[in-house]
């Protein structure tokens, strides 16, 4: 599967259009969006040197590839294409959630193009202010021109979220909301610094259930069971504090990358059935005893 690179504030290049005429049918395209504190302008701190990279280096923190662990390799367009989008997250997290939102409505553009010139939805997959990105794009985006989102820990309000899912793209589209008690403390200082306490985060889910939306606690010990029941065993030992379990826990890739690649293989529907749903109270983690929780994560 072929890697295109694509920065927020500069326009796709040419090889994007010319890959996705070069698709067969029914190979996927996933588009992939990183958190805070990232920068394409800024070498130590590229995205696509680190998490979107099929080589980061080694030397980063935290340098998992996304596109290896999605199933991207080569240039072969016949297993599918990943757009790797970077956009400026770096400063305080007013200003880098802001930008945020202004890179979602620019990926809107481009994921309904896509879906337009190919004739099938696109999927997006973002961590953290990432996830603000890819509800942003839902928000902006054309009907049916987005398929599957699978969210990181977002870093976005439930009302914000809420919104998206009945916009036009919204309404069509389906959302694996992946949540932790590991990311209480990073919930916590959004809510606080942006919000001053009276929104709450996606952490909890949304306020009222909905058809295409499920939520998966990844440090919840039967929802663990039930990914591993699916045929999805991952790593069980919570930690106290992280933010960057989802992407980092071992098995979890697997689960995403069928989720989004072969999102038939994984019905939303059997999703709610199978899975708890359940979300545990806030700060669960940080209280627990120190028998059952690993080490923290930062």
């Amino acid at each position: 599967m072929p890697v295109v690179k694509v920065n927020a504030d500069q326009s796709p290049p040419q090889r994007l259009w010319q890959t996705a005429d070069t698709l067969p049918e029914g190979a996927p395209i996933i588009v992939m969006v990183h958190g805070y504190r990232y920068s394409p302008s800024e070498p130590a701190h590229d995205p696509h040197r680190h998490i979107l990279s099929l080589d980061p280096d080694q030397r980063c923190r935290r340098s998992t590839s996304w596109p290896r662990a999605l199933g991207f390799s080569d240039d072969d367009t016949q297993q599918g294409l990943a757009l790797a989008y970077g956009w400026e997250a770096r400063g305080s997290l007013g200003g880098a959630y802001r930008r945020a939102g202004e890179a979602g409505k620019t990926l809107a553009g481009i994921v309904s193009r896509l879906a337009d010139q190919t004739g099938r939805p696109v999927a997006i997959i973002g961590h953290s202010l990432g996830a603000r990105v890819a509800l942003q794009a839902l928000n902006a985006a054309q009907p049916r021109s987005i398929g599957r989102v699978i969210l990181l820990t977002g870093a976005e309000f439930r009302d914000n979220a809420a919104r998206a899912l009945v916009s036009p793209a919204g309404q069509q589209a389906e959302i694996i909301n992946i949540t932790s008690r590991e990311n209480d403390l990073f919930d916590f200082a959004l809510e606080q610094w942006l919000a001053r306490g009276r929104r709450q985060a996606l952490g909890f889910g949304l306020d009222k259930p909905a058809r295409n939306w499920v939520d998966v606690q990844i440090d919840q010990g039967e929802t663990l069971a039930a990914l591993e029941d699916l045929g999805f065993p991952t790593e069980r030992r919570p930690l106290r504090l992280s933010h960057w379990t989802p992407y980092l826990r071992r098995g979890l890739f697997e689960f995403y990358r069928t989720a989004l690649c072969q999102p038939w293989a994984l019905p939303l529907g059997m999703l709610h059935a199978r899975l708890p749903g359940r979300i545990e109270p806030r700060w669960s983690r940080l209280l627990a005893t120190p028998s059952t929780i690993g080490a923290l994560r930062i």
